[in-house]
């Protein structure tokens, strides 16, 4: 899934989490699994980053 598309589903879901609806409990489980696959992403982009960076310094 596309980082932005995966960003406006959490963002969605976290709205409907806020308001007086709720979230069942199948978008609880995807909200998760979104979040974590956010996570890894930007995991991802942080040691591609720093791996850069130590490359340039040796």
């Amino acid at each position: 899934m596309e980082i932005n598309t995966l960003i406006e589903r959490i963002n969605e879901l976290s709205r409907k989490q806020r308001s007086s609806i709720g979230l069942e409990d199948w978008e609880k489980s995807e909200q998760e699994a979104l979040r974590q696959e956010y996570l890894s992403f930007i995991r991802g982009q942080v040691i591609d980053t720093l791996s850069q960076v130590k490359g340039d310094k040796v």
